[in-house]
């Protein structure tokens, strides 16, 4: 399981998780946890500086102190169709997690990923709202704070990538289906929720170290772990050009302190015309041949991923 690995971030995210959060513990604090089985609105999850919307699925099958799947919608979607079009609600209810689902309060849809604000911790941007609502969880519904994970498709891949390193001692793993790396949709004027053609269409390039350097001033002074990461890509995407997966794989085995070529070629896998490439236990890419955007999601390669399968 890979958000067994990195220890001591498990370590560290609980000990921030418990000490600069008045009120947050692994009791459960707030009212008795609802098994509804359906999608529930959180109207008041505590401070919202952007106005995102908070749904959530619990499944009547919920486990003690539970974790947690973040699933994040793309632009031009919503909360509602990410939890309609996606499996995560269904192997919750087969594994005893809980989803959240957030809503972006932005025009068409996306998620900011241009401004400061959602690119900086406790910024006050998207980001931080997404990480409010998982405060609330945590304080009321008892998640268990070491099995945390957060997956997204196209806006929803940036920001998972986006919260994963503005806080990577909250997430132990994450998914990404046709993102960008972190930053790369950054504004120079500071916009908030910007269209970055440059990155879109895979001109933005760095070396391993510019994209290092872009995660840890997402979060200045961090010196632990990162979430494990597995990134997937369209040869055939047109929205957000293929050359973005391997400024992705720099980014993240960068962070890991992995070489940016891969260490096994996976073929066919996990489907046929896919090619996993695994550059260490915790970063792998995955070449998805003539698909589009975004490549479609595979829960069971995602618990897989997680730790939560049998």
């Amino acid at each position: 399981m890979k958000f067994l690995v990195n220890a001591l971030h498990t370590v560290l995210g609980m000990a921030t998780l418990c000490g600069a959060l008045p009120g947050v513990s692994k009791e459960r604090t707030g009212p008795a946890l609802e098994k509804r089985a359906n999608l529930q609105h959180i109207s008041d999850f505590g401070s919202n500086p952007t106005g995102a919307k908070m749904w959530i699925y619990v499944p009547d099958s919920v486990s003690d102190n539970p974790p947690l799947v973040v699933a994040i919608h793309g632009c031009q979607k919503s909360a509602n169709y990410y939890y309609a079009n996606t499996p995560y609600s269904s192997l919750a209810d087969q594994y005893g997690f809980i989803v959240l689902y957030p809503g972006s309060p932005n025009t068409g849809a996306c998620w900011d990923a241009s401004s400061q604000a959602t690119l900086t911790r406790n910024g006050g941007g998207d980001s931080t709202s997404i990480i409010n609502m998982l405060y609330y969880l945590l304080g009321n519904y008892g998640v268990d704070s070491t099995k945390i994970f957060v997956t997204g498709s196209s806006s929803g891949g940036i920001m998972a990538q986006t919260l994963s390193a503005t806080y990577p001692d909250i997430f132990s793993a994450a998914t990404v289906y046709s993102g960008v790396a972190a930053t790369c949709f950054e504004s120079a004027a500071g916009a908030v929720n910007a269209w970055n053609a440059t990155c879109a269409q895979g001109n933005i390039r760095g070396t391993v170290a510019y994209w290092m350097n872009a995660a840890h001033d997402m979060y200045p002074g961090w010196t632990g772990g990162y979430p494990a990461m597995r990134l997937y890509h369209g040869s055939s995407d047109t929205t957000l050009h293929p050359p973005n997966l391997y400024e992705e794989i720099k980014q993240w085995t960068g962070l890991w302190g992995y070489s940016a070529i891969a260490q096994e070629n996976q073929t066919d896998t996990p489907l046929p015309g896919y090619t996993t490439h695994v550059y260490g236990d915790n970063v792998q890419g995955v070449w998805a041949q003539g698909v589009g955007h975004p490549v479609p999601v595979n829960g069971d390669q995602d618990m897989e991923w997680f730790g939560l399968g049998s």
